[in-house]
């Protein structure tokens, strides 16, 4: 087996790199079904990554602050302590939250794997459907009805404003309600976990275990075409204008530039159709990087904070960001400093248009990473002066060591349909070929 990569390094959006002693982390925030004797655990494991003193159990999943009612709430692991809390704010939605609560501990206790997460369904045996539907029938009324409608349709009978924003900011505002149940469950249960050193300590291992398995990995290597002969995937075309012959080839890439670029859109249907068309993509962020010469040791490792006044980048106002702090690991910052990240949603366009004036581009960085500093004095003062690192990665930046459509870090936003949809790793009219990305 040989793998192709784009990028310098392995990883794809499982980034990190190195600013001046400070390693920032821009990949993988959690990781879910990570605790000993969940078959998700079992696969980390075979892949040769997430051993026991890698991870850190999220025992807070984070801090929501809203600056215009000055509340902020901490949600952890306990879920009767939230309930609580929740139902102090607005007692008016007792119900409601009653409701998400006991949704949440129904879907505790469960598997990812019994969820249809281990194995593809091309894979699946008419027993393993079965047992499938066996092991969930507890979380049955969870996936019909109201459950499957977006958070932010859900949340539209709330009384309280705040109530209603928070428990749509707990994911996307788009993902169904049991999608965010669900996360609120495997919190609960211990889950979900930090990575002690980031992303370089998950992908490093999966590449060791590729190689000492006599597979063979090819960086800064960008395939232009997937090589096609009587309907049969014969092997790929490198930009440097090489070829490379093979008996399967998979993609791992992002589709789009698989389907309508390095296959030429010759191989569709209906539903690949639809899916490009009419699906939404995740919206590309921006993410700004400051390594600190300051501890936060006391502060949770992520906050939602919805800000007061906005930030008017390009065409857009941004109402707010998270904020993540790497306080979990000594890998991260020197001793007695930090790497604290905000980031936020933002316009693929605005961006991509601006890099093409590189100062235009490099200007608009600077000063949003002093815009979103100067928010962040309110909660840490003197921040500004102990700031020794600045680094900034927009939605371009993501295209360009990933190839990503538009910078889609997570592809299509994981609503109801795309989450339940049932997509084939096969294009169809072509052998030997398959689709992993």
């Amino acid at each position: 087996a040989r793998i192709f990569e784009h990028h310098s390094k392995p990883g794809g959006v499982a980034a990190w790199w190195e600013r001046r002693g400070y390693l920032i982390d821009g990949g993988i925030h959690f990781l879910m079904g990570a605790k000993p004797g969940q078959s998700t655990y079992d696969m980390y494991r075979e892949l040769g990554t997430s051993e026991p003193d890698t991870l850190v159990e999220m025992t807070t999943y984070g801090r929501f602050i809203d600056e215009n009612s000055g509340r902020r709430l901490d949600v952890t692991k306990d879920l009767a302590r939230l309930a609580r809390e929740l139902k102090a704010f607005s007692p008016d939605d007792a119900r409601i939250v009653n409701e998400l609560v006991a949704g949440s501990r129904a879907m505790q206790g469960y598997d990812m794997g019994e969820m249809g997460m281990n194995k593809p369904q091309e894979l699946m045996g008419a027993w393993d459907k079965l047992m499938m539907v066996w092991k969930m029938r507890r979380m049955f009324r969870y996936y019909t009805g109201k459950y499957t409608r977006p958070i932010s349709d859900y949340v539209q009978s709330i009384h309280d404003p705040w109530l209603r924003l928070f428990i749509e900011n707990l994911f996307l505002p788009e993902v169904p309600v049991w999608f965010v149940l669900s996360v609120l469950a495997f919190v609960a249960d211990g889950q979900m976990a930090l990575l002690k050193d980031g992303c370089i300590n998950f992908v490093l291992p999966i590449e060791k275990r590729f190689k000492e398995l006599g597979g063979q990995v090819t960086y800064k290597a960008t395939v232009e075409e997937i090589l096609v002969e009587n309907n049969k995937a014969v092997g790929v075309r490198l930009a440097d204008g090489s070829v490379h012959r093979a008996d399967i080839v998979v993609s791992a890439a992002d589709g789009y530039s698989t389907i309508f670029k390095m296959l030429g859109g010759r191989y569709m249907d209906e539903n690949i159709e639809n899916r490009y068309k009419n699906w939404k993509l995740v919206r590309p962020t921006v993410m700004i990087s400051y390594g600190v010469a300051r501890e936060f040791r006391e502060e949770p490792h992520l906050s939602i904070i919805v800000l007061k006044d906005p930030i008017a980048i390009g065409s857009r106002m941004i109402p707010g960001f998270s904020l993540r702090i790497f306080n979990y690991g000594t890998r991260f910052a020197p001793p007695g400093k930090t790497v604290i990240q905000a980031m936020f949603e933002t316009e693929w366009d605005y961006w991509n248009d601006l890099q093409k004036a590189r100062p235009s581009y490099e200007a608009e960085k600077k000063r949003v990473a002093e815009e979103v500093l100067k928010r962040l004095e309110a909660y840490y003062p003197g921040v500004s002066s102990q700031v020794e690192v600045i680094d900034v990665s927009t939605p371009y930046t993501t295209w360009r060591y990933t190839m990503n459509y538009k910078g889609a870090y997570m592809g299509w936003i994981p609503t109801q349909e795309v989450i339940m949809g049932s997509a084939v790793r096969t294009v169809p009219g072509l052998a030997n070929f398959y689709m992993a990305g």
